[in-house]
């Protein structure tokens, strides 16, 4: 085996002798700074940027001796102190239903407790990293003192790209409401997009609700009932966020995306349990809420006072909007998790025999950091840059391509041709030339296409993957980890740091490619 290795990196080395090093790089990828010009209804004025494309992506550098950035500490649970009760004190406690994408750790975390307080009403307790079947009713000691509201306003499938949005007509929605977005127009990397089109656009790429989306945009602008062409920064930034690299629809709605993200896959992933206002001010967050509550709640702390908080997220607030145009949320609900939910069988992207470095641990799975969901992978056989990879990124599993274009390729696991249901695979930054065409079906290990910097900013060629099931990112380094080939992802503190793990061998994450970084299949 040492001896196959230092063939490998023999062969390597010589395919790499005429790579550039940059003289400086960041330890993590740049944020994207994609934007788009908001043109309303006059087509005169046009942005030629690649609007609503994921986060940059760093050089890729050879060099012999430099170190990769240490993911220490990986991400490891941490629980807050617990009150020391006397042992003749009566423990008060809680009987929770636990709720799809739990876990012990996870709830311990928002509770206020250690897993090993919780017991279960019946069956054997359930290991802490893994999946608690819904619905499972849990013994918790309460030990928390105030915290927020618990009103369950939204279900988790109403604020992810679920099931339930297939049959969802953004077009004859926009044109019944007869507002201004009914007339907006706007330019972006693939065209002239309308207004419903670009919501549908960035409720597929962000893979968010395109109705709660459309309640959020009526909530802070009236754009979708009022048709009054909207003037000065209204127009620009329809939902506030004043950021030219942030003007037009597209990214103001994506920008919405994210910060209801930080807030949906925080709670999802225990690392989010209190609120902080732009006063200072703190709230502990009710335990027993749900990611799609969530989500809102964190939204509306960014921009509100507590006061004026405290309204927006009562039964009778914000989500009343929702249910003028909808009806009840959980009229729609859809459980985004099955009782025993695996990830399927994965294999690296690229053909066996081929080194490749591990270029990015665990960070945004589109745009920005709110889920932890992707990781990156480059060919150790290109120049460095932007110069298209002449090797191939390969199908993870057997599936359809749904999607394609603009560095896009979509593979759907269950090969019902819809993104919204089952396991789905992004694959991003692939070459327009030699692209897999959509529509086909593909076997484990078949071509997609080439590793390049399309479809987004990013400064060295690379394939950027993700996972999602029913519509929702998963995290790479959660109760369902992201597992290719038999090599496990583990998250760093830092997006993009990380290792992948098989057994006791250890890839670490670094925008340079060293020995630490390769992997082959």
């Amino acid at each position: 085996m040492l001896t196959l290795t230092a063939l490998l990196l023999g062969v390597l080395a010589c395919a790499q002798g005429d790579i550039q090093i940059p003289p400086t790089l960041p330890a993590t990828h740049p944020a994207e700074t994609d934007s788009s010009t908001t043109t309303g209804s006059n087509p005169s004025s046009t942005s030629t940027s690649d609007a609503g494309s994921p986060n940059a992506s760093p050089t890729i550098a050879v060099t012999n001796d430099a170190t990769p950035v240490q993911p220490e500490p990986l991400i490891t649970a941490t629980y807050p102190p617990t009150a020391t009760l006397a042992i003749t004190e009566t423990v008060r406690t809680i009987l929770y239903e636990a709720q799809p994408g739990d876990t012990l750790t996870f709830v311990a975390m928002r509770f206020g407790v250690l897993p090993e307080d919780i017991t279960v009403v019946e069956g054997s307790i359930p290991d802490v990293e893994s999946l608690i079947d819904p619905e499972t009713l849990l013994i918790i000691p309460s030990r928390l003192g105030e915290t927020g509201p618990s009103d369950h306003l939204i279900p988790d499938s109403e604020f992810v790209y679920s099931p339930h949005t297939v049959n969802f007509d953004v077009n004859a929605f926009v044109a019944q409401q007869g507002g201004y977005l009914s007339r907006y127009r706007e330019f972006l990397a693939t065209g002239w997009h309308t207004g419903a089109q670009v919501v549908t656009k960035a409720a597929r790429d962000n893979s968010v609700n395109p109705r709660i989306l459309l309640a959020m945009l009526e909530y802070l602008s009236s754009w979708v009932t009022n048709p009054r062409t909207p003037s000065g920064d209204a127009l620009i930034y329809p939902l506030g966020y004043i950021d030219p690299n942030n003007s037009g629809l597209y990214r103001q709605l994506s920008v919405l995306s994210d910060e209801m993200g930080v807030g949906y896959y925080g709670w999802r992933g225990g690392t989010l349990t209190a609120l902080t206002f732009p006063d200072g001010s703190e709230m502990r967050m009710a335990p027993d809420l749900n990611a799609g509550t969530v989500a809102l709640q964190y939204f509306l702390a960014q921009r509100m006072n507590p006061e004026s908080w405290a309204d927006a997220v009562d039964v009778n607030g914000v989500i009343t909007t929702y249910r003028n145009f909808f009806g009840d949320p959980w009229l729609y609900m859809h459980p985004l998790y099955e009782p025993g939910l695996v990830q399927p069988p994965l294999e690296l992207p690229f053909l066996p025999g081929r080194i490749w470095a591990f270029t990015g641990g665990p960070h945004g799975a589109w745009d920005r950091e709110a889920a932890w969901a992707a990781l990156d992978f480059a060919p150790t056989s290109t120049p460095g840059g932007c110069q298209v990879s002449g090797d191939w990124a390969t199908a993870v599993a057997p599936g359809f391509i749904v999607r394609t274009g603009n560095g896009v390729v979509v593979l759907d696991l269950d090969g019902d041709g819809l993104e919204q249901t089952g396991w789905v695979i992004t694959y991003l930054h692939v070459a327009d030339d030699g692209r897999v065409a959509e529509g086909v079906f593909v076997e484990e290990g078949d071509l997609i296409g080439h590793p390049s910097c399309e479809g987004g900013r990013a400064t060295g060629s690379h394939i950027h993957i993700t996972r999602k099931y029913n519509g929702e990112w998963i995290l790479a380094d959660g109760p369902l980890p992201f597992v290719l080939s038999g090599w496990e992802a583990h998250a760093g503190t830092q997006a993009y740091q990380g290792a992948l793990t098989k057994g006791d061998q250890i890839v670490l994450a670094c925008y340079c490619v060293t020995d630490e970084t390769l992997i082959w299949r």
